[in-house]
């Protein structure tokens, strides 16, 4: 009978191991070191294409992970599975990333060393989506406290963020990275996540001013104007349809609809041939959404400003340089916010705790690039594409000898390596490629992206990975265009386009438009263009030299670390499902090096057991992975099927006892139980049965005087009739609602009525504050001045009064020094027109209890005391032109002072009530006279139009050309 048992017991293992050999066959092995032919390329693309079409998209070479782009959702990424994946040993489960950061996690806490996760691949092969489910992973599974909750929802939530500004979609990704991502999660003792930090790469500003066909701009662009509430978007100056914005085709939201606005500023040439902006509509929004004044911005982008050895000169743009100074302040500004931005986030992630700390690190960096058109971003990418693969095989080999050396085994690394020689040349190649690009945008001379190929050819001709038309064969020269270069990648070769080379490079803002942004009033522009940078005088570095640099910082980081490594691949162009392209993965596994680092790991002895598991087990010596297999298989199976009869036995013996204890428990407490229930409801009805009686009762007699009979009744009513009140009551004089009273509270009720009027006047009273008193006699002023006489008044009431426009800080200290004596009332920012040109000059009126001046930075240029002004004229429209009269008998005046303010009834009011003279100012209509000099007068005139102009006619009159508002 024994014997007949294990007959069976044999066949059934003889038939698993064949089952799973059939089944291993069809989806292939699940690490490419087990294959037989693992120096045949097609054998592993024919592994890499079972696993894909059965929904495998994770297979191991040794150590590193080797992942195919889905593009479906496969339930893989439960929390389930992270748990199942926690802290088991690395190869005990299938291969998945979640297998990947577990072990980077146990090793950083075993060995307390950092470490790193390197995830590479090409554009949409699914690099960002593994990074997010890394940082998924540690947040579900490693241990965690309430006070550090927000450190871990920080980090998960910084992702989205980080998209929304740095992400876009091109041709080959609908979310592709456009920005290069290095984070740094900060681990304490226990292994608990207490804090992070995010360093950006390259971040491909001239996306905000250009798109390729078919690819559009990053994504918070499209996001604000679809998903942002109607308030929002009337207040940024936006509409919903985002066709209306041509770099498309109260915070950081004004800053995003600035550069929005930028796009659709028009440029027209003169009859000088200069640049003008005919509809100024763009220029206001832009304005005040980043806190400049609008002719200044107006100027500075239709003007140079050119600084020789003792002076400024500003000469005018041509439209094409204007244009080009528009889009160069758009990528300013767009590229400065988003490095404001990740400061933002990594000042939120700093941990405060300067205990030691370990880290892992994940490197989400731009996958190799090749399009129809490849220019500097590309050439970049691929840089940085080649120090990385360098960086993988150096770490590849070193980790390998090093534990062969560490087991005493003596081994010979592979001595030729194709992927490492070329990149080795390939980094040389590109340091000499950005070194002359350096240098021709910083030579004297005209400088052009043909004179950069030339310099090119000359310098880098000979190099064996380097190809131009003129230096190509006759088979090639015919691919290659006259402004085109080819290189010699690890990845293969890509023909880049030198047209924008240095203009990228360079990346110059002019200064005058730098001078206008260090000079913003938005608190972020501010903290992105300081002033100190005015003082510094010399040129910045290049876009090239700076991304060498960062990526030289970025690989000291790296090599410090222990590394882990996940290859992405993507299975076809269309992003579809169910589809491998063997051409295109071919060419991935390729530039991947991932045949390499297969023959490296079976160089030497590809399979490997720890000395206490294989003293447990039976020493055999095994040649083929076939026969592995087929031995794992069978003693996998008898364990595991002696486990569970063991396990199902002892159990169901436990679970037995257990249960006829707590069945015969469950009897007593039943019964005990339901009789104490029945006892409560019995005196539960009696009582109810008690309370409706006096309440029934209690109606009956309520209109008859207090007695025991409605006594509760009554009270009852009093109480609900107060709380129902307390939600009611009015909130304010205006309100005359009150809540209905029962007729036996009417008395009451009226009385507490009038308790809360009085309350409500009472309180009105109170609040209204000095200042506001104050402000409200400021305003009856105005009235009396400017009511149904100048177009703007109504507008203006709602807006309040400002003690100063001026800080005391913003006014020079020479200044404060020179009217010490007397005591600064008001300041308010000016533009002064000069009597003879008009040209317009940056100035701050101050008002004192004596004079008004007219100061320019650290000198007073006009000082009008108040006995000797004769008048103040301002004109009926909506325009903030307003000229103080000085008396013409006093030669120490230069004249009447022609000023325009933003804040005009307020800066009038102001005078006004400092010099306490009556019927001092004039509103006059169509034109006014001014005084110039003795016996010489200027004339201002005043008109309409559909936008605001200030200029010198042919008359020599200053014309003002105002937009009427609507009455």
């Amino acid at each position: 009978m024994e014997s007949k048992k294990e007959e069976v017991r044999r066949k059934h293992i003889r038939l698993h191991m064949e089952g799973a050999l059939t089944a291993r066959d069809k989806v292939g092995v699940q690490d490419f070191v087990l294959l037989d032919a693992y120096t045949s390329e097609t054998a592993f693309l024919d592994n890499l294409r079972k696993r894909f079409s059965e929904n495998l998209i994770y297979t191991y070479i040794g150590t590193l992970l080797v992942s195919v782009n889905p593009y479906q959702e496969l339930g893989i990424y439960t929390v389930s599975q992270m748990e199942l994946y926690q802290g088991v040993n690395f190869f005990e489960l299938p291969p998945h990333v979640y297998a990947i950061a577990d072990n980077a996690y146990r090793m950083m806490c075993s060995e307390l060393n950092n470490h790193f996760i390197l995830i590479s691949g090409e554009s949409g092969a699914g690099k960002t989506e593994a990074s997010k489910k890394i940082l998924q992973y540690f947040a579900v599974t490693c241990p965690m406290t309430e006070s550090l909750q927000i450190a871990r929802d920080r980090l998960l939530l910084s992702n989205p963020v980080l998209e929304a500004f740095g992400n876009a979609k091109t041709l080959r990704n609908d979310n592709s990275s456009r920005f290069g991502k290095y984070m740094d999660i900060q681990f304490d003792f226990k292994g608990v996540p207490v804090g992070g930090h995010i360093i950006s790469y390259l971040i491909e500003k001239s996306r905000v001013v250009y798109q390729n066909q078919g690819e559009r701009n990053f994504h918070i662009f499209y996001q604000l104007l679809e998903g942002g509430e109607e308030e929002l978007l009337a207040y940024l100056g936006l509409e919903r349809d985002h066709q209306l914005y041509k770099y498309l085709s109260q915070n950081l939201f004004g800053i995003i609809a600035s550069v929005l606005h930028l796009g659709n500023i028009c440029f027209e040439e003169n009859q000088q041939g200069c640049a003008t902006i005919p509809d100024t509509h763009e220029i206001k929004w832009i304005a005040k959404l980043l806190g400049v004044h609008p002719w200044v911005l107006l100027e500075a982008l239709t003007h140079r400003k050119i600084e020789a050895k003792t002076e400024e000169v500003i000469c005018p743009l041509t439209p094409e340089l204007s244009a080009y100074a528009r889009d160069a302040m758009a990528k300013a500004v767009y590229g400065r916010t988003f490095t404001w931005l990740v400061n933002k986030i990594n000042s939120s992630l700093v941990n405060k705790d300067f205990t030691g700390k370990t880290v892992i690190g994940l490197l989400d960096i731009y996958g190799f690039e090749v399009f129809d058109k490849n220019g500097f971003e590309q050439f970049c990418i691929n840089y940085c594409n080649e120090k990385l693969q360098q960086l993988l095989i150096e770490r590849t080999l070193k980790a390998e000898q090093a534990e062969y050396e560490m087991e005493g085994i003596e081994w010979e690394p592979i001595q030729y390596f194709n992927n490492k020689i070329i990149c080795d040349l390939v980094e040389e190649r590109h340091k000499g490629i950005i070194s002359i690009l350096d240098e021709e945008c910083i030579r004297p001379g005209p400088a052009t992206d043909l004179s950069f190929l030339e310099r090119l050819e000359e310098k880098v001709g000979k190099h064996a990975h380097f190809q131009t038309r003129k230096l190509a064969g006759p088979k090639s020269r015919k691919r290659i265009g006259w402004m085109e270069f080819r290189l010699f990648h690890y990845a293969g070769e890509v023909t880049y386009c030198t047209k924008g080379f240095l203009e990228k490079n360079n990346d110059l803002l002019y200064r005058h438009l730098k001078e206008v942004l260090c000079r913003s009033r938005n608190r972020i522009l501010k903290e992105c263009f300081l002033v100190a940078e005015l003082e510094n005088r010399r040129r910045p570095p290049t876009v090239g030299t700076q991304f060498k640099n960062s990526l030289s910082s970025l690989l000291e980081i790296l090599i410090s670390k222990e590394p882990s490594y996940i290859r992405c691949i993507k299975p076809n162009e269309w992003k579809e499902p169910n589809k491998f392209d063997d051409f295109l993965v071919r060419h991935q596994v390729k530039y991947l090096g991932l045949m390499e680092h297969l023959r490296v790991r079976r160089a030497g002895f590809a399979y490997r057991r720890k000395y206490e598991h294989f003293l447990q087990r039976t020493k055999i010596f095994i040649r083929f992975p076939r026969t592995l297999f087929a031995t794992e298989d069978a003693f996998e199976f008898s364990k595991h099927q002696l486990v569970a009869r063991i396990q199902g036995t002892y159990k169901g013996c436990l679970e037995r006892r257990a249960y006829l204890r707590k069945r015969q428990a469950a009897i007593t407490l039943e019964a005990h139980w339901r009789g104490a229930l029945a006892r409560k409801e019995a005196e539960k009805r009696k009582w109810a049965v008690q309370i409706i009686r006096k309440f029934i009762k209690g109606f009956i007699n309520r209109n008859k005087p207090l007695c025991p009979d409605n006594e509760e009744f009554i009270v009852f009513v009093r109480k609900n009739y107060i709380l129902n009140l307390r939600d009611h009551v009015p909130k304010n004089l205006l309100d005359k609602c009150w809540l209905k009273p029962p007729g036996i509270l009417a008395n009451a009720s009226e009385l507490l009525r009038k308790m809360c009027t009085r309350n409500l006047v009472r309180r009105y009273c109170r609040g209204i504050t000095a200042e506001r008193k104050a402000m409200m006699q400021q305003k009856v002023v105005t009235s009396e001045i400017f009511r149904d006489k100048k177009d703007g008044y109504a507008e203006s009431l709602n807006q309040p009064f400002a003690n100063s426009r001026i800080d005391e800080g913003d006014i020079s200290p020479k200044v404060l020094q020179l009217i010490s004596s007397e005591k600064i009332q008001y300041g308010v920012p000016v533009i002064k027109y000069d009597r003879k040109g008009f040209k317009t000059r940056q100035r701050q009126l101050i008002l004192t209890q004596k004079a008004a001046y007219v100061v320019e930075l650290a000198k007073i240029k006009q000082k009008i005391e108040y006995s000797m002004l004769q008048g103040v004229s301002t004109s009926s429209l909506s325009d903030g032109i307003l000229v103080l009269h000085v008396s013409r008998e006093d030669n120490k005046h230069k004249g009447d002072a022609v000023l325009w303010c933003e804040h005009v009834f307020e800066a009038v009011t102001k005078l006004v009530m400092l010099v306490q003279k009556e019927n001092i100012v004039t509103v006059v209509q169509g034109s006014l006279q001014f005084y110039i000099s003795p016996g010489k007068e200027g004339t201002i005139v005043f008109d309409t139009g559909p936008g605001e102009q200030i200029y010198k006619d042919k008359n020599g009159h200053l014309t003002v050309v105002s937009v009427r508002t609507k009455s």
